[in-house]
């Protein structure tokens, strides 16, 4: 399929070379390629786009990101850096490249003005945020975006009406060391990634956000970080259980509901047709979105996979390109008619 438009794709700053590299030396085969990789924009990338099929590339900044520097100054100038270095970096492929804003998630009004500025200055296509910001003297605080609090970033979401992304990070201070220590092959996709982003997500649906603010598009990675598995049981308790005894204070429609408007779930690395199949009938081709994860992942992996799953051409195209080309207000790109 030609044209796909891939939406978690990573990139970092070349002045953090050395960092990246020493980071992938921790779960890459090969760290010297997953660094040049990361570090690649315009050449490398491209090459593997045209070679694939891929018309059109969201990019954000790679993981822990922002959200790991817990100094609230030093977040808020990296973030500004790299928004600021992205767009300079992709203006010359505008038929190719689009970015998701890095926020410092600190402050809700800081964060909401540099969503602001990225948008009409730059015509950034949203946010991407990797899950809970590390804060505190120590980095050892977390704070999560699902209190009343930070009403003012996600008004300021929906009134410039783009999507927020809600990605992993890895565990860290002391959830990590009560946790994940002693079993540290499980951090990241084998199980952390999915259990940090759906209790975020799941939190922000239990504590109204929605409800506050029902126009908001929040996406999801990674066939859904489990949560298309547990919908029925959710669904189950949510409605059964927990509303009798108060749930129904905050949480006002269902799960399935919050799915079916606000939500949106991604292939990205997650490259299963019986588990694509089994989404679909839990959330439906209309809130699927197809994804690579690069260079976490490989182009050949996700997209040869892609263009051979065994589901109908209507599927293919709504999830391969025509669900972001309307989300995102895509213009037009390679091969975005094909």
């Amino acid at each position: 399929m030609l044209g796909k438009v891939a939406l978690e794709e990573a990139f970092a700053l070349p002045r953090f070379a050395e960092r990246t590299r020493w980071w992938a030396s921790m779960f890459a085969v090969n760290p010297d390629k997953h660094a040049r990789e990361m570090n690649d924009i315009n050449d490398i990338r491209i090459q593997y786009m045209d070679k694939y099929g891929v018309g059109y590339q969201i990019l954000s900044y790679t993981a822990p990101g922002v959200q790991d520097v817990f100094d609230r100054k030093e977040a808020e100038a990296l973030a500004v850096e790299i928004n600021d270095y992205l767009a300079s970096t992709i203006k010359a492929h505008p038929d190719r490249f689009g970015a998701f804003a890095t926020l410092s998630m600190h402050d809700p009004k800081q964060a909401a003005d540099e969503l602001r500025r990225c948008v009409l200055q730059y015509g950034f296509k949203g946010a991407l945020v990797n899950d809970t910001q590390r804060a505190g003297s120590d980095g050892d605080d977390m704070i999560f975006y699902d209190s009343a609090e930070w009403d003012v970033f996600w008004s300021t979401v929906t009134e410039l009406d783009v999507p927020f992304y809600l990605h992993p990070r890895n565990p860290t201070g002391t959830m990590y060391e009560k946790l994940w220590a002693a079993r540290k092959w499980l951090v990241g996709p084998p199980l952390s990634f999915a259990h940090g982003v759906s209790l975020h997500l799941l939190g922000m649906v239990t504590n109204g956000v929605f409800d506050r603010h029902p126009r908001l598009q929040v996406v999801i990675g990674h066939l859904g970080e489990h949560l298309p598995f547990d919908l029925w049981r959710i669904n189950h308790w949510f409605e059964d259980v927990k509303k009798p005894l108060g749930l129904k204070e905050t949480c006002k429609k269902t799960i399935r509901e919050y799915f079916a408007q606000n939500i949106w779930i991604t292939t990205s690395g997650h490259f299963s047709t019986p588990t694509l199949h089994f989404c679909l009938n839990e959330v439906g081709a209309d809130r699927i979105l197809f994804s690579i994860d690069y260079p976490f992942e490989k182009f050949e992996d996700a997209c040869e996979w892609y263009d051979n799953a065994e589901i109908n051409e209507v599927d293919r195209r709504k999830i391969g390109k025509d669900n972001a080309r309307k989300l995102f207000k895509l213009p037009d790109f390679k091969d975005c008619d094909a």
